[in-house]
């Protein structure tokens, strides 16, 4: 076997959060041979198997995770011509995810600008179906190369195949398990105009810009970035803040019904577009909601608290346990569900509980 597979291997270090315990074992994959040696060792020995990629979206139990956790390491970053003026950037799912859009911009190429400064692997990516501040991957995702542990095939999904919606696809959805993520190929716009949709980025820009001309690219991820940052959520060394899963909680979606009531309790929260696929519905701001159901930025309970740049984000204010995270996360869904009759859902993986 080419693979190294060590015992007790601890998790909290492999996230952002820094929270949770070991793994009774781990392996780093770096090629797709290796993926699916791992497959067949966890299947042979009757184990359980978690695919670990950026650590950035995921909250480990405190005992850890009774079963083999394998790291996802594929490398790999190209360019290809698609033949009809969009470039193809294929890389490897265990490629940072801010180093792709650092290689789109470098190309003057349209489509990951407004998800720049955001943490993890490529892997995730299409799993999360990741977004921000107007994008998705979904919209620029051409097709996903993965292992079907059912098969036992590596096979190659179009975008269609991914059944991508607000933050799932059909692999963190009705197929959650059965793939491992090994190279995403992004379709992208050379000299595209970029994305500003959102309030917060046209404010940045305003702020910055010098010129009459519309913001580049670059300018417009710069402006990501500086956001980010300011809420907490860019990774940055010695920040406590930054030490989280990001947004902890998804935005819900609601019907208009739902939101005209809540606007009838007092101030009315802000709105957006539920998106193409439901333009009868509603999404709220679940800060908002956390907010106005009596949680303020900086509250602490023990050592979870709520980051002091954004409600959205728990944080581990040091030594935190997962179960203390997860008891402040059950207290604030709790609040807002009898405050506004909503239900937050938990944006992050959990593993191990």
């Amino acid at each position: 076997m080419g693979m190294h597979i060590v015992e007790n291997w601890p998790l909290a270090p492999l996230t952002t959060f820094g929270v949770g315990g070991a793994a009774r074992w781990f392996v780093e994959a770096t090629t797709e041979a290796e993926i699916e040696e791992a497959v067949e060792w966890a299947a042979e020995r009757g184990v359980a198997l978690f695919v670990l990629g950026g650590g950035s979206n995921l909250l480990v139990a405190d005992g850890g995770f009774d079963g083999l956790v394998v790291k996802d390491c594929v490398a790999g970053i190209e360019w290809l011509d698609a033949g009809d003026g969009a470039k193809i950037l294929r890389t490897g799912a265990g490629v940072a995810w801010d180093h792709c859009v650092e290689q789109s911009l470098g190309l003057n190429c349209a489509g990951m600008e407004c998800l720049a400064g955001i943490p993890g692997t490529v892997g995730g990516t299409p799993v999360q179906n990741v977004g921000a501040y107007g994008q998705e991957v979904a919209s620029v995702i051409e097709r996903v190369r993965a292992f079907d542990r059912g098969a036992r095939e590596f096979v190659e999904l179009s975008a269609a195949e991914c059944g991508f919606s607000y933050r799932r696809s059909r692999f963190n959805g009705a197929d959650r398990g059965r793939f491992i993520v090994s190279r995403v190929d992004y379709r992208l716009t050379p000299n595209g105009a970029p994305t500003v949709k959102y309030a917060d980025v046209e404010r940045e820009i305003a702020r910055t810009q010098r010129g009459d001309d519309g913001p580049t690219l670059a300018e417009v991820a710069a402006a990501v970035r500086r956001i980010r940052r300011s809420k907490g959520m860019l990774i940055v060394e010695g920040d406590t803040d930054s030490r989280s899963a990001g947004s902890f909680f998804k935005n819900p979606v609601v019907s208009e019904e739902t939101f005209e009531r809540i606007a009838a309790q007092g101030a009315a929260p802000p709105r957006f577009a539920a998106g193409m696929d439901a333009p009868e519905l509603v999404k709220l701001p679940a800060a908002w909601l956390i907010e106005h159901a009596g949680f303020a930025k900086g509250f602490a309970k023990g050592a979870a608290g709520i980051s002091s740049k954004h409600t959205l984000a728990l944080i581990n204010r040091g030594g935190a346990s997962a179960a203390e995270i997860v008891a402040l996360a059950e207290e604030i869904r709790c609040a807002v569900a009898e405050r506004f009759g909503v239900e937050l859902e938990m944006e992050p993986e959990r593993v191990g509980f």
